[in-house]
């Protein structure tokens, strides 16, 4: 029998503990934060034991663990992520055999809070996760559980693994520490004390300190009178700042939106206002060194918390000469500045300190961050830790957008090159053509053509390269011009997928080594050999839909029609009557047997019927466990549009497969719609 109390403590115990399922995404972390502050106001709401003493250091020392769990269960697992957050009350050691009678806890129980990430992967083991907007040794994971949290562990089950950590709730604040310089750079700067002690009373003004106190990472060890930050050595609440700037950067394809989003990370958090130069070209290159960079920078963004003052700050800033370290000489770490600069009196800040700090990333120098705040002598080392940390992901961030931009270009030309600049005009014949590369392609693995062939006859083909990138760019480039060469040489259908199979056979091994090393060579910026694989060794195949239509003279209408399926999705005919029929037979994929032999069926596309040709971007187009064309799904789709023209039909299609699931097509789409027209003979 359950007694009320009894139910009063289950209903507790269930009001502890949230849980959340996330998607196995980078939104997950960002999830998973905004998951951990609301448990957070919904135990303070419910007036829980222990919600009281609840605190924002707190919080903050949880959504950073959290995050660094859920993004390490993502990129290692890969499946989706359950999160528990539960208010423990106050914890009592239970009493071991071996403790004596008169046995006293070393310390008073106190309630904690426990967090659980589980991802489905049990057989994945737990890694430190290495995160681009970590240090450069790798990123926090593992070891900043174990130095922040008070027990942790991992729980193996056989569908599930559980990483698990406790905080304890109510325990003593870390001090504020004394002002401190970087490395001697300010001593340096101002041997005579000219800018005198700091005024922490107006830096800290309507700051919080979790924003300013910065991990001191690969430096000498703080004095020991000097208080050390947190659990650890590590302070939660900067390290949670530059999780969130690390999302927030790492999301930007656009470089200047990069700066755009460094400027307002740091104001009005560490400074009045900042400023970002970048350079548009190499910047300092390996091997040349950071005093030598060629390009002068440009003023890419300025910031100001007044935004009136944006302009005249701009201004004061496109005069400043560039040996302050924004050109790129021999600086590597952030350095001091006066603001403002002696030659210029009269600029828009009534006094201050400025800190110039270097964008650099795999050895590049990329640009140059400024920030300064008035009233002012200089910012404290913890500060000039914090933007050091923030700059070195910005520059991350500055070179992963440039190099996603190379990459765009690079597509942008191969698109250009490797797709028709358009289709031919088929006399009696209506077409419409859908191409969509997946959405971040590198280079799309499907193509199509229609071209005239000659002597009355014009062919078309739907293909699909196995794979996607430079790879597939390749055989893509192999693949078309053969076709059409073949076709205007005057041989048939099968002869031209017969001499297609035998050249792929033979060549593609070598043009896919070639092309990917080049690719590869341009993106390194450096000569690169080009390997070239041992004869019959097969790196791509291909599935290819190719026919050719003769229109019947005359002008009654109608197309005498002859193609061939190797390994592609069946094409299908749409008849006046609404019924759909299969006009083709499966047979293997190009490139796979060099003595393959294929065949080719003719049929008579009579006026107002259809012939509908698609990749399996569109057949396997994914819904959870269920594909577009389960239980005939494009036969139903294609009877839809009876009646309709033919680019009618080829826009019904295309919706109908975006519609089918609730994310974006994760493959190339392109699909392929001739209509007869006229009457039949």
């Amino acid at each position: 029998m359950t007694t009320s109390a009894g139910r009063d403590d289950v209903a507790g115990a269930a009001a502890r503990s949230l849980r959340a399922t996330l998607p196995g995404d980078p939104r997950a972390a960002a999830a998973a934060r905004q998951f951990v502050r609301a448990a957070f106001a919904d135990w303070a709401a419910r007036r829980l034991p222990g919600a009281d003493r609840l605190t924002e250091a707190l919080a903050d020392e949880a959504v950073l663990l959290v995050s660094e769990l859920v993004t390490n269960a993502v990129v290692h697992a890969g499946t989706t992520v359950d999160v528990l957050c539960r208010l423990d009350p106050a914890e009592e050691r239970l009493p071991h055999p071996d403790d004596p009678p008169d046995a006293v806890p070393e310390e008073p129980p106190r309630p904690g809070l426990v967090v659980e990430v589980s991802d489905r992967h049990p057989t994945q083991p737990v890694r430190a996760r290495e995160d681009t907007g970590a240090h450069e040794a790798g990123g926090h994971g593992l070891r900043l559980i174990s130095a922040v949290a008070e027990s942790w562990g991992v729980t193996y089950r056989r569908a599930m693994k559980t990483v698990w950590f406790r905080l304890p709730v109510g325990g003593p604040d870390a001090a504020w520490p004394e002002p401190d310089t970087v490395d001697g750079a300010y001593d340096a700067l101002d041997p005579h004390g000219t800018y005198g002690a700091l005024d922490e009373e107006v830096f800290r003004q309507g700051l919080r300190a979790s924003e300013l106190l910065a991990p001191v990472p690969r430096r000498a060890a703080p004095p020991e009178d000097r208080p050390v930050q947190g659990r650890g050595g590590v302070d939660s609440g900067a390290l949670s700042f530059l999780a969130e700037a690390s999302d927030l950067l790492s999301g930007q394809l656009d470089a200047d939106q990069v700066a755009s989003l460094a400027c307002q990370l740091i104001v009005p958090r560490l400074a009045d206002w900042c400023a970002v130069w970048l350079h548009d070209g190499d910047g300092g290159a390996p091997g040349r060194g950071l005093a030598e960079v060629g390009d002068a920078p440009r003023l890419a963004r300025v910031w100001h918390q007044s935004e009136s003052r944006i302009d005249s700050l701009r201004a004061a800033l496109e005069k400043a000469p560039l040996g302050l370290g924004i050109d790129g000489t021999a600086v590597s770490r952030p350095v001091p500045v006066p603001w403002p600069w002696p030659h210029e009196p009269a600029g828009p800040e009534p006094g201050g300190a400025a800190l110039a700090c270097p964008l650099v990333a795999g050895g590049r120098r990329l640009g140059t961050l400024l920030l300064g705040r008035a009233g002012l002598r200089r910012f404290p080392g913890e500060v000039v830790a914090l933007a050091e940390d923030l700059c070195r992901r910005a520059a991350r961030a500055v070179a992963t957008a440039r190099a996603y931009s190379r990459q765009e270009r690079i597509s942008r030309v191969l698109q250009r090159r490797l797709l028709p600049q358009g289709r031919a005009r088929v006399p009696g014949v209506a077409s419409a053509v859908v191409y969509e590369p997946r959405e971040g392609a590198w280079a799309g693995g499907d193509f199509w053509d229609l071209f005239d062939a000659g002597d009355g006859r014009w062919c078309f083909a739907l293909g699909d390269v196995c794979g996607s990138g430079p790879e597939a760019a390749a055989v893509t480039g192999l693949a078309r011009p053969v076709l059409r060469l073949l076709a205007r040489d005057g041989f048939g259908v099968a002869e031209v997928l017969d001499r297609l199979n035998k050249t792929m056979a033979r060549e593609a091994a070598d043009s896919v080594a070639a092309v990917a090393a080049a690719v590869a060579a341009a993106g390194a910026g450096a000569e690169a050999p080009v390997e070239i694989r041992e004869e019959g060794e097969q790196a791509r195949f291909l599935s290819l839909l190719y026919g050719e239509i003769v229109p019947y003279r005359g002008g009654a209408g109608g197309a005498r029609c002859t193609l061939a399926s190797a390994g592609h999705p069946l094409p299908l005919v749409l008849g006046t009557d609404g019924a759909v029929r299969v006009v083709a037979a499966p047979q293997m994929l190009l490139g796979v047997v060099e003595e393959a032999a294929y065949v080719s069926e003719s049929f008579d596309l009579c006026p107002g019927e259809t012939l509908l040709c698609v990749t399996d971007g569109v057949t396997e187009r994914r819904c959870g466990r269920r594909l577009f064309d389960d239980e005939d799904g494009l036969v139903s789709a294609l009877a839809a549009t009876a009646g309709r023209s033919a680019e009618a039909i080829a826009e019904h299609i295309r919706r109908t497969v975006h519609a089918f699931g609730p994310t974006p097509p994760d493959d190339d789409l392109a699909l392929m719609v001739l209509q007869a027209e006229g009457g039949c003979p």
